[in-house]
């Protein structure tokens, strides 16, 4: 019978979720007040991931700028990168054509060695961007990479399918925050 093994999917989902909620509302937070104050500045957000991680960052300039939940007008997010540049510098190629102060990556990765993501994070940070920074992985580099205005959204999982639920549920609660932010609260039916 397939069905125990389908919940056992759900429950240990949902047991996850609710043992980072606490762990990642702060980063959260941070991050969406970040892409606000960036947003309204006149910069835009540039977004960014590889692999399966891109999938997460199509997600997010969608979401950014196409509405989350609610009507409101578009917001200057663009998915960096089409696959057309090989190799780990492409990301930080599209970074450094774009990117200027005042701007903003938001990065996603599910590795804990991500060449790409580092390269785009080094490169970043070389034009004076902040970036906010969506993770998976328990031993990554990634506290020592980033800058003190940077914000890292950690997943406490190791790759695979719990980082990328994670990750996309982070993804929304940070959509929800950045509308909020901008819109005030949503009046309910």
């Amino acid at each position: 019978m397939l069905e125990p093994r389908i919940q056992q999917h759900f429950f240990e989902s949902a047991d996850q979720l609710y043992q980072v909620a606490e762990p990642m509302a702060r980063p959260i937070a941070d991050a969406a007040q970040l892409i606000v104050a960036c947003l309204t500045g006149g910069g835009k957000l540039l977004v960014a991931g590889e692999g399966r991680a891109r999938w997460l960052a199509r997600a997010a300039a969608s979401a950014l700028q196409q509405g989350f939940e609610r009507e409101r007008p578009p917001l200057a997010a663009c998915l960096l990168g089409d696959g057309a540049l090989p190799g780990p510098r492409a990301l930080a190629q599209s970074v450094a054509a774009l990117g200027q102060g005042g701007d903003l990556l938001l990065l996603f990765s599910l590795a804990d060695e991500d060449p790409a993501a580092q390269a785009a994070l080094d490169e970043a940070h070389q034009r004076d961007l902040n970036v906010v920074l969506l993770g998976a992985g328990l031993a990554a580099p990634w506290a020592s990479l980033l800058s003190e205005s940077d914000v890292w959204i950690a997943a406490p999982v190791n790759g695979g399918p719990r980082a990328m639920e994670l990750l996309l549920l982070a993804l929304h609660a940070l959509c929800d925050a950045i509308d909020v932010q901008l819109l005030g609260e949503a009046d309910e039916p």
